[in-house]
């Protein structure tokens, strides 16, 4: 193994060396953290105010997953708010491809690289095909995509082949987590990349975040704490364009509501399943924005009822917001 590694870091020398802005990822290859440079932005003070009705809808609605259930809703405008098990632990399964975009997009920000980089993805580092993939099925042997096409695909398409190469170009784990806490980000845990979660049924749990958590990094997202002005609505056009959880979030919304989104899903074993989760911004007509996260967790319900848990309360906090005044100027 040891003689196998040195081979593979011999060989990325020299393909470095040959071919300009191409790096070729290898299975196992130690990439180093790099030195954590982000630059913070105070988020604007914002007090929150319970909105009691709001929160007994959705402890209702919660209930028919018949599982845990952790919500956390705020009107980023006025600090209106609705939180059930908000500082409880949730598996974020594919949801926490949006943190590792973001460091990732950091490094583009520090100039270690670049959004039109040509990444080489070699055959062996397709995920492999018990995992969800697009990117493997259109790409088998192996394929060059560049960094933004990359971050596409793990965002938009939740694909496990680019969540893993993008772990790496952000310098591992340890990296990632030295990116959140340096934008001040506390419960949320990126620990494993995906080929390692999907064989090993207990580690989703250890990659986590509380509802709050995933709110606040919504919030950094939206007003720019830890992502450039340039790179800000790169992400947030790409999960406006997320393919994945229709019936989700955007399910029981007006055709047409603009809703920038990450889902995550895991399997079910047993007949339980341990994560149905989708995280946005809901544009309201009105100009106003929601921070939403919901997390369906150790669920015996089906997929339909799982999902419609989500919809309705996206819906019940559509309908109590939506019709509020013009959004307020920050002051």
């Amino acid at each position: 193994m040891k003689n196998k590694i040195t081979l593979s870091m011999m060989l990325v020398t020299v393909f470095s060396f040959a071919c300009d802005r191409v790096e070729k990822l290898t299975n196992g290859f130690p990439t180093p953290p790099p030195e954590v440079t982000t630059p913070t932005k105070q988020l604007s003070k914002l007090d929150l105010k319970p909105d009691a009705e709001l929160q007994k809808q959705i402890v209702a609605i919660a209930a028919e997953a018949k599982g845990k259930v952790g919500v956390a809703v705020v009107l980023l405008e006025t600090g209106d708010s609705a939180l059930l098990n908000a500082e409880q632990h949730f598996p974020m399964q594919s949801f926490y491809k949006l943190p590792i975009s973001m460091a990732v997009l950091q490094s583009v920000d520090d100039e270690k690289h670049a959004l039109d980089e040509q990444i080489g993805i070699p055959k062996e580092d397709m995920a492999p095909a018990n995992m969800y993939s697009p990117l493997r099925d259109k790409y088998p042997d192996g394929a060059t995509l560049t960094l933004s096409e990359l971050i596409e695909y793990a965002v938009s398409q939740s694909d496990n082949t680019a969540c893993d190469v993008l772990i790496r170009l952000a310098g591992g784990t340890d990296a990632i987590q030295q990116y959140l806490a340096a934008i001040g980000m506390k419960d949320m845990k990126v620990a494993n990349p995906e080929r390692e979660i999907q064989q090993n049924w207990p580690l989703q749990y250890e990659n986590f975040a509380t509802p709050n958590a995933a709110v606040m990094l919504l919030r950094d997202l939206y007003e720019g704490n830890g992502i450039s002005e340039a790179n800000r609505p790169v992400l947030l056009k790409i999960m406006a364009d997320t393919t994945t959880g229709p019936k989700r979030i955007k399910g029981l919304l007006p055709a047409g509501t603009a809703v920038a989104h990450k889902t995550g899903t895991s399997g079910t074993q047993n007949g339980i399943t341990a994560a149905t989760n989708d995280i946005g911004i809901i544009t309201l007509p009105n100009g106003n924005h929601i921070a939403i996260a919901v997390f369906v967790s150790d669920s015996p319900a089906d997929e339909k009822t799982r999902e419609a848990v989500i919809a309705k309360i996206a819906k019940a906090v559509w309908d109590k917001w939506s019709t509020r005044g013009m959004a307020e100027k920050k002051k």
